[in-house]
């Protein structure tokens, strides 16, 4: 006899209903064999029914019945346990989703953060979980390459350390009205002077001003490939003006106060001044580039003007500063020291022009990788550039050809998305190449700074002569601009803008005391201390004020173009419209003189 299939809760039913008959004569259910005697079911004294009648086929049912529903039931009860925590653990991860937890439009930042670290993370707390992840593999990958290298004590230790330390402190800066790098300085100049956590002195200086020096490069290339030849040729009377002026006046400015309140010989006096009066590149570039991309300044080509001005600015320094040190060391060569200045820009520019005009042509404009190909053989000559005049005594033409390269090149490329209406690729792969180098690049300018070179009885004349070279160079950048269509808040965002230091006197602002210690002229030391004292007192000041005046005025002081095609558009046809009118009043003119004849 086949044992019919009965569902789950049938199966339950029919094991209490076998068990416990509810009839009030047991003897009435017909699958149940009953004693004569007890009218007992069978099942339940199993002795009389085997006396009585052995096992018959109906007890063989029933009993196979009974193990049958009872495995089916005990099955259930599991289904049932399993069922209920599916359900439990369902309901507890829906307090973990954020699907089921939408933000509302006003929340609060305790909310917000609370909703971020719901799954997935989202918002600023899944962007730092990732960054937390990406460098944690990272660092596995390089552990299982470099091994020992890159563990406390390694050579890349620091590196890495100082890396994650800036980006961290830009990434909160950023968040506050200050550009990032002030919190990338700020870090540095902590982690390569505080005791016991001064990881940026393990690392060595080659491999220090290596980093600096490709990210330099990179920077530079993107000044280049976001210059606007248009703006350049009509303001590039100004720009000369305002890559000398500024800084010939400040330096004359300092190296008076150097001559008469330090007591410095002249020679040595213009040579602190020199190493005042410049700008720093690294600090006013990307902040251009970034009101630049954000449209402030472009309708009159400020951006273009102080990007092209800077790159002058540095050469004219660290010129004068070779020519000044080679004066004070060696009284010779000083013709040719005189002549090699004007000769590095030459070439410097020289080198950007051909390599430029080469790459118009290399890669072709057919090929499949056209943007690799382009951004790898850019980014080669810009390293060339920069590393080529180290090795060759030129330094002073390294960042003019690399500025000079990349706007060359970007010129001829410039027909190829204009016609698409797009923006030029391989200035995308130098923003991610930036994103990279950045961090490097502020976090060892300020572990450059050393704080146990500070003089503390000098501070005050020092940061006095600070003060009053940045009055004299906003004054002259402002008067710089006149007689331009600049107006009076864009001339003084120029001037702001002339007031950011650190790489320069970064890289020069220790030489003359480093070349005093290795020739032994123990007269000159204290005089290259205290230029170095200057140095450190600048980039501590002028770094972080001239950068977030930059980042908070510029947005008040200059135009913000919503739509640059659209404007030129827009002059063009007020300009078509202009010259349509003189056309009439010349027609209408001549109409009245031939009815007058």
């Amino acid at each position: 006899m086949m044992v019919p299939r009965i569902d789950s809760e049938q199966e339950c039913d029919v094991q209490s209903t076998v068990k416990t008959p509810i009839h009030s004569d047991p003897c009435s259910a017909g699958s149940l064999d009953c004693d004569s005697n007890s009218k007992s079911p069978s099942y339940l004294d199993p002795v009389s029914s085997s006396q009585s009648n052995g096992h018959s086929k109906g007890d063989l049912n029933s009993a196979n019945t009974d193990v049958y529903i009872s495995s089916s039931c005990s099955n259930t009860n599991k289904d049932k346990v399993k069922h209920s925590s599916c359900v439990r653990l369902k309901s507890f991860s829906r307090h973990l989703l954020a699907s089921h937890h939408p933000l509302p439009e006003k929340a609060n930042r305790f909310r917000v953060l609370a909703h971020g670290l719901l799954c997935p993370p989202s918002g600023k707390v899944g962007a730092v979980l990732l960054v937390i992840v990406l460098f944690a593999m990272w660092w596995a990958t390089l552990l299982s390459i470099a091994k020992k290298e890159v563990m406390p004590g390694g050579s890349l230790f620091p590196m890495l350390i100082m890396f994650i330390a800036a980006w961290c402190a830009g990434y909160i800066v950023k968040h506050t009205v200050l550009p990032p790098l002030v919190g990338m300085l700020v870090v540095g100049a902590i982690l390569g002077n505080v005791e016991g956590i001064n990881v940026a002195k393990q690392i060595h200086s080659s491999w220090s001003s290596t980093a600096r020096s490709i990210a330099l490069s990179v920077i530079l290339t993107r000044a280049g490939l976001g210059l606007d030849p248009v703006a350049l040729k009509k303001l590039s009377w100004v720009v000369f003006r305002l890559a000398f002026g500024p800084s010939l006046l400040e330096c004359i400015t300092s190296g008076l106060l150097a001559r008469f309140v330090l007591d410095f010989p002249w020679t040595w006096a213009f040579m602190l001044g020199f190493v005042m009066a410049v700008v720093s590149p690294a600090v006013v570039v990307p902040l251009m580039l970034n009101l630049s991309e954000r449209g402030y300044g472009l309708n009159k080509g400020i951006p273009t003007l102080i990007i092209a001005a800077c790159s002058l600015d540095s050469v004219l320094a660290v010129t004068g500063f070779g020519v000044l040190l080679d004066l004070a060391f060696t009284q010779d060569n000083l013709v040719w020291g005189i002549i090699k200045g004007p000769l590095e820009a030459v070439v410097g520019v020289s080198y950007g022009v051909v390599i430029g005009l080469l790459l118009w042509y290399i890669p072709q404009r057919h090929s499949k990788n056209l943007v690799l190909f382009r951004s790898a053989f850019l980014i080669g000559a810009a390293l060339l550039a920069i590393f080529g005049s180290k090795i060759l005594d030129w330094s002073g033409s390294g960042p003019l050809g690399c500025i000079t390269v990349s706007f060359v090149a970007a010129h001829g490329w410039r027909k190829d998305y204009q016609e698409k209406k797009t923006k030029n690729p391989v200035e995308d792969v130098a923003a991610v190449l930036w994103m990279l180098f950045m961090p490097l690049l502020f976090s060892l300018i300020g572990a450059a700074v050393d704080f146990s070179s500070l003089e503390i009885g000098s501070v005050g004349i020092a940061i006095g002569i600070l003060f009053a070279g940045l009055f004299v160079r906003v004054v002259t950048a402002s008067l710089t601009t006149c007689h331009t269509d600049l107006n009076k808040k864009e001339r003084l965002f120029v001037s702001i803008a002339w007031i950011p230091k650190a790489t320069v006197q970064a890289a020069i602002g220790a030489v003359a005391y480093d070349t005093a210690m290795e020739k032994g002229a123990q007269q000159f030391i204290p005089l290259g201390k205290k230029i170095l004292n200057q140095a450190v007192l600048a980039i501590l000041i002028a770094a972080p004020l001239g950068s977030a005046l930059i980042a908070l005025l510029g947005p008040r002081l200059l135009h913000k173009t919503e739509d640059l095609h659209g404007d030129i558009q827009k002059d063009s046809q007020e300009q078509s419209q202009t010259e349509l009118g003189h056309v009439n009043e010349a027609f209408e003119g001549h109409e009245s003189i031939h009815t007058r004849l």
